[in-house]
C-alpha cells in the first residue's frame, strides 16, 4: 500500500552550501580507546572511495563520512542547511568545473553529505557551491501521527519498502542496536546531527553482527525514544541511517541519524540484509 503522506502541503525551497576543507584541531591528535594519540582522515572536504553501501567499519580513518561534505559559512545560513535538509534531496553543483552535475543528499553529520557520481567528485574543488532543494521538514504519516519524522523526504519515505501489518508500520532494517551501546550524541536534539555507537569493544561488535554494518544502512534501536531528544523508553522504537563511519575515540563510533522514531509501539521491523538507502534512493545497488 501507498503511505498517505501530507506532502502536498510541506514547503520547497533551495538552501546552498560550498564543498568544505578537511581540518584537524591542534595538535591533531585524537586518542584512541588505548591512550594512543593517532592522525586520522575522515570528516569533510570530498572522499573519493567511500560511498552509502560501502563499509562503516575497517577504515584507516575517524568519523569517515562518504561522498561530499558541505557547509555554509553564514551562521544563519548553516542552521537552515542543517535543519531544513531532508535525506533523498535533491543536489546541484553550481560553480566549478563540475557546474550542472546532480547528486543527492545522504546524510547529515558536522556537515551535509551528498552522493554525486564519480566523474563529478573528481572535478569537484574545496569551495565549490552546492543547491539543494530542501523538502521534507514537516512530513508526517496521516495513518500514523503517533510517529515523528526526521530528516526524511517524502522520495526516502516512498523508497523504503515499508507496509502496515496488523495495524502496525513494518520496515525493513539490516539490524538492532541494543540502546546501551548508543554513545556520543544522547546529548543533542534528534532534529540537529547524529549518535554515534560505542564501538570500542570490538569482541561485542563482532558477536552482535555490527561491525557488518555499511554506511547508508537502515537500523532499529529498540526501547529508544528520540522524539525530542535521545533516551531509554520502554517499547519505543526508532528507526535510524547510518551516515558516518567508525572512529577511535572512547564513546563514539559510526554515526546514526534519526529518521523515525514512537514512544508507542507502532512500529515493527524486518530484518534485510539489502535494507540501505544505496538502494532505495537508487544512487548504487548493494547486497
Amino acid at each position: 500500500m501507498t503511505l498517505r503522506t501530507n506532502e502536498a502541503q510541506l514547503v520547497e525551497m533551495v538552501v546552498m552550501g560550498n564543498v568544505s576543507q578537511p581540518s584537524l584541531r591542534y595538535p591533531g591528535y585524537t586518542l584512541d580507546t588505548n591512550g594512543v594519540g593517532r592522525v586520522l582522515p575522515g570528516m569533510s572536504g570530498v572522499v573519493y572511495n567511500a560511498r552509502v553501501g560501502d563499509p562503516a567499519f575497517g577504515w584507516s580513518g575517524d568519523h569517515v563520512e562518504p561522498g561530499v561534505s558541505i557547509a555554509n559559512p553564514d551562521s544563519g545560513g548553516e542552521y537552515a542547511l542543517h535543519y531544513l535538509t531532508c535525506i533523498g534531496n535533491r543536489a546541484v553543483i553550481t560553480s566549478g568545473l563540475a557546474k550542472g552535475a546532480e547528486g543527492i543528499v545522504t546524510g547529515e553529520h558536522a556537515r551535509l553529505l551528498v552522493d554525486f557520481p564519480a566523474e563529478a567528485n573528481d572535478l569537484l574543488c574545496v569551495g565549490d557551491a552546492i543547491q539543494i532543494t530542501a523538502y521534507g521538514r514537516g512530513l508526517q504519516l496521516l495513518d500514523f501521527p503517533q510517529i515523528e519524522l526526521k530528516k526524511c523526504s517524502p522520495k526516502l519515505i516512498h523508497g523504503i519498502p515499508m507496509e502496515v501489518v496488523n495495524g502496525k508500520l513494518r520496515v525493513p532494517v539490516t539490524m538492532e542496536l541494543p540502546p546501551r551501546i548508543m554513545g556520543s550524541g544522547a546529548e543533542l536534539n534528534s532534529e540537529y546531527v547524529d549518535q554515534d555507537l560505542m564501538s570500542g569493544d570490538r569482541a561485542l561488535m563482532a558477536e552482535l553482527g555490527i561491525d557488518q554494518m555499511r554506511l547508508g544502512d537502515l537500523v532499529v534501536i529498540p526501547d529508544a525514544d528520540h522524539r525530542w531528544g535521545r533516551g531509554y523508553r520502554k517499547g519505543a522504537v526508532t528507526i535510524a541511517l547510518c551516515i558516518h563511519g567508525d572512529s577511535v575515540m572512547t564513546g563514539h563510533g559510526p554515526g546514526i541519524l534519526t529518521l523515525m522514531t514512537s514512544a508507542e509501539s507502532c512500529i515493527e521491523w524486518l530484518i534485510d540484509p539489502a535494507a540501505n538507502i544505496a538502494n532505495y534512493l537508487n544512487i548504487r545497488e548493494v547486497l
